[in-house]
């Protein structure tokens, strides 16, 4: 697959995400280049995928992405040309409240953990789209929370400085 990503994320609130899912999957995936566009290695059970991603747009929304499945051996290999930092999470899938998106809510673990947040692709930059209610405050464009970036710096080291609202992902 190759082609324009369009998506925009949020912080999660709760734990309501996890009864609204409708499947889940575990996610390892590491970065063999993580400055300015990306090549990235993914995981997911027992499949594999090479994906190299462009720079975002000025709003952080928008990006070329071209995705590959790859063997689970080829995947493994990979791996060993990643930068230090791997990221681990699971992946929910749940549907919008007027069905017709699918928000993937990530729940990290390792130095990541306690930081739950949502995507949501979208056709166009301008289309709107239902958010359920465990969707918080929108840090698209905020490079905090790219994966890449947890990558080198994770959430155990910020943590402290997201939005009141959302302290219960301190740990404390």
């Amino acid at each position: 697959m190759s082609g324009f990503e369009i998506e925009r994320k949020f912080l999660v609130r709760g734990e309501d995400y996890r009864s609204a899912a409708t499947s889940s999957i575990r996610i390892k995936q590491g970065y063999i280049c993580s400055r300015g566009r990306t090549v990235r290695v993914r995981l997911c059970d027992s499949c594999g995928y090479l994906t190299i991603k462009g720079p975002a747009d000025a709003s952080g929304i928008k990006r070329y992405e071209f995705e590959k499945e790859i063997t689970l051996d080829e995947a493994e290999e990979l791996f060993k040309l990643c930068e230090p930092g791997i990221i681990d999470k699971t992946r929910y899938l749940v549907k919008s409240t007027d069905g017709v998106h699918t928000f993937e809510v990530d729940e990290f673990y390792g130095d990541n953990a306690g930081l739950v947040m949502a995507e949501v692709e979208l056709g166009s930059v301008e289309e709107s789209f239902e958010k359920p209610d465990f969707i918080g405050d929108e840090v698209t464009g905020d490079r905090r929370f790219h994966n890449s970036h947890l990558r080198q710096f994770p959430f155990i080291l910020w943590r402290g400085t997201i939005p009141k609202a959302f302290r219960h992902l301190t740990l404390e």
